[in-house]
């Protein structure tokens, strides 16, 4: 714990010396939340706000999920290449703290996207109708959750060790979990195909506890398999 912690500092220091590493934290909730309320919250509920209300837990989840995806499999490719990680194996040092480190370091890209995304909905009217422990709590699933998923850009740097296939997985492969959800439509407007694979996605388990932690509603069963899945993506990736 002590040799992952001291690789994470190194993570934030390089982040904290080239700020733009965090452009992306910064433009991808944004983004998504101005699209969807604006394109299709007349067609969905009818109003923009109320459907601001519905979007923004599943936007949570979304943020976490595709930030830090790519940056963190690119970042540990580039010290591969570089010769880091062969230096990092002639230090008497766990051979999972580099990694467990970077991953741990990376994770400030979530804080800061959390903080873009909820900002911004609070500025164009999204009100949490629970109370502040459940908000945080919901803060805190969708990080852990989107934590255990980071793991997939980290075993595709470790198998591949090619930017363009971090990449391409990093970014590509979490868009049919993300989008095959209630997270922007609910699932009973879809067809009957899809409305299997929502109860079935992970990242439904997700959206749906982000939803009833923030907005009110059944939140025990959810939760738990959030966590569940969590665990599972963090042992098998």
């Amino acid at each position: 714990l002590r040799q992952s912690l001291a690789l994470a500092g190194r993570s934030l220091t390089r982040t904290r010396r080239n700020p733009g590493l965090l452009i992306d934290a910064l433009l991808l909730p944004v983004i998504f939340l101005l699209l969807f309320v604006y394109l299709f919250g007349g067609a969905v509920s009818g109003s923009t706000q109320e459907y601001l209300q519905y979007l923004l837990p599943g936007i949570l989840v979304l943020t976490t999920v595709l930030v830090g995806q790519t940056a963190t499999g690119i970042n540990i490719v580039t010290d591969m290449k570089k010769g880091v990680f062969d230096r990092f194996r002639s230090m008497p040092i766990g051979r999972s703290a580099p990694l467990i480190g970077s991953v741990i370091g990376d994770a400030v890209r979530y804080v800061v996207a959390v903080a873009a995304l909820l900002g911004l909905g609070f500025a164009l009217g999204f009100r949490v109708q629970t109370g502040l422990l459940a908000a945080l709590g919901a803060v805190a699933l969708a990080i852990g959750f989107g934590f255990a998923l980071s793991w997939l850009a980290v075993l595709a740097a470790a198998v591949f060790r090619d930017e363009t296939m971090v990449s391409s997985i990093g970014f590509l492969l979490p868009f049919p979990l993300v989008f095959g959800t209630s997270m922007a439509a609910p699932a009973e407007t879809m067809p009957g195909w899809l409305q299997r694979w929502t109860e079935l996605n992970p990242v439904s388990h997700a959206i749906d506890a982000s939803r009833g932690l923030l907005l009110g509603g059944p939140v025990a069963e959810p939760v738990a398999m959030t966590l569940l899945w969590s665990a599972i993506f963090l042992a098998v990736l």
